[in-house]
């Protein structure tokens, strides 16, 4: 098989190693392979779209997701630079509902995240500048998106700075306790 597979403490999400060929004219690797991705390792999601992001220093995108019905997984990858990727588990019927994960992506150590449906997202970059690309398996909704503010007091996310680079509306999320009570969760 052309992948290793960790499984994260979160229910459904795995790291993904590619295995990297090597030799004096560079590498090569496969990045997804649907028949491998849902034979051996379970994931039945139906990828239908790659986004490309390019972001300096500092910069934090999320915590975000999509509501019902047009929740999405995803497959993560940094290209380059590095960054730190943080996922929430936001599925109320989950035994890891509310708990996090984080692990560093970068363009060195290839490692990919696969976020099952039902998750909040997000990631910081730690590196001059960062390129991330992700697969997407439903689309873009923008009146069921939704998100989780980066610095919620109940998740305790030990980001490694303390004063990210925010979108306006990336400042304005709420924590996942308000999101319970207006019900805006998997």
């Amino acid at each position: 098989m052309n992948f290793i597979v960790k499984k994260t403490p979160l229910k459904d999400a795995l790291i993904i190693i590619p295995k990297i060929y090597k030799d004096k004219r560079g590498f090569f690797m496969e990045t997804y392979n649907e028949a491998v991705f849902r034979k051996i390792l379970g994931i039945k999601a139906k990828f239908i779209q790659d986004n490309h992001s390019k972001s300096k220093y500092g910069v934090l995108r999320g915590l975000h997701f999509q509501k019902p019905p047009y929740e999405q997984a995803k497959l993560v990858r940094c290209i380059k630079g590095k960054i730190l990727d943080v996922i929430v588990d936001i599925r109320k019927n989950s035994p890891t509902y509310g708990k996090y994960y984080s692990v560093v992506l970068s363009s060195k150590n290839k490692k990919m995240l696969y976020i099952p449906r039902g998750f909040a997202h997000g990631f910081l970059v730690l590196s001059k500048e960062a390129e991330v690309i992700y697969k997407v398996d439903n689309k873009y909704a923008p009146q069921y998106e939704s998100g989780i503010i980066w610095n919620d007091p109940y998740l305790n996310i030990p980001w490694p700075i303390r004063e990210p680079i925010l979108s306006e509306k990336d400042k304005k999320w709420k924590t996942i306790k308000d999101l319970e009570k207006r019900g805006d969760k998997n």
